[in-house]
């Protein structure tokens, strides 16, 4: 099980907030089958997206000692988009396009995702809110009257990494986050965990954005910066059972004398009678 809670752009009126919960386990007794459940509220000023989804895995055994396994999944789920017309403040009181009230509508989505690991590297790609690109308009529409395009567009996350060995107390794990949304800015958070004696983990990330191909997002922005933060992030396993981690985000763009940086708690709870059989800490 595992939970988290992010407090966004601290200062700003209506920054985003975020909280999540999540439960996952091994259904059959070789570990391949696996199912979970997300639970996620997200609140962005005036807007809301509350959603809960059911997630599958399944993961091939690609030798014979269990040490390297490519996982496939997917999840389905079903989205609350909200917004409250009520916090809005527009130029114009006579603008038919902003609802007067609150309204919502419930959208289904799916998403799906591959992974390969073994014990030194991993790498993974994944495909979130399938059905919530510009065509899937014609199949989930709003009410009469209400805003068309609250909703998420698709997005694409590759993640890899791999683990060092410095000595026989210390690891080194570097990854990299590549995240694509298609009509905004590519961007990457490149982050670096030092491992001491499998307990206590500590170190940092740098995001940034990247040109992999001329957008419409960067007509007449020559002058973006793509710097966009950085973060210090640690994480301690205050028991074999029980995970606490917490970061801290300072903004490099124009947002930095606007906000106090954004904060971030997780909690991890491993439980079950076959938690003594696995792998702890898991590295990735």
């Amino acid at each position: 099980a595992q939970t988290a809670l992010r407090n966004q752009w601290v200062g700003i009126d209506g920054a985003p907030k975020t909280g999540q919960l999540s439960l996952d386990g091994v259904v059959d007794h070789n570990k391949n089958l696996g199912i979970g459940v997300q639970v996620t509220a997200d609140k962005l000023a005036s807007q809301t997206a509350n959603s809960i989804y059911a997630n599958l895995a399944y993961r091939l055994r690609l030798n014979a000692d269990d040490t390297q396994r490519l996982s496939f999944g997917i999840g389905a789920g079903l989205t609350q988009y909200g917004l409250d017309g009520t916090m809005l403040t527009p130029i114009d009181d006579l603008d038919n396009a902003l609802p007067l009230g609150k309204i919502g509508n419930f959208i289904p989505d799916v998403r799906i995702g591959t992974y390969y690991y073994n014990p030194k590297w991993y790498i993974g790609v994944s495909l979130m809110d399938l059905l919530s690109g510009d065509k899937s308009n014609s199949l989930f529409r709003w009410e009469d009257g209400t805003a068309a395009n609250i909703k998420r567009k698709r997005h694409v996350y590759l993640i890899t990494g791999m683990l060092f060995n410095l000595s026989e107390q210390v690891k080194l794990r570097p990854s990299l986050l590549v995240k694509e949304e298609f009509k905004g800015p590519t961007t990457e958070d490149i982050s670096a965990m030092f491992i001491f004696k499998d307990k206590f983990w500590i170190g940092g990330s740098y995001r940034t954005g990247i040109d992999l191909w001329d957008k419409d997002y960067y007509k007449n922005q020559q002058d973006l910066s793509q710097g966009n933060a950085l973060a210090a992030i640690a994480q301690f396993y205050a028991t074999e059972r029980l995970r606490i981690g917490y970061s801290y985000d300072y903004m490099l763009n124009g947002l930095r004398g606007n906000q106090n940086g954004s904060h971030e708690i997780t909690l991890g709870l491993t439980f079950g009678k076959g938690f003594k059989r696995i792998m702890n800490p898991r590295y990735f």
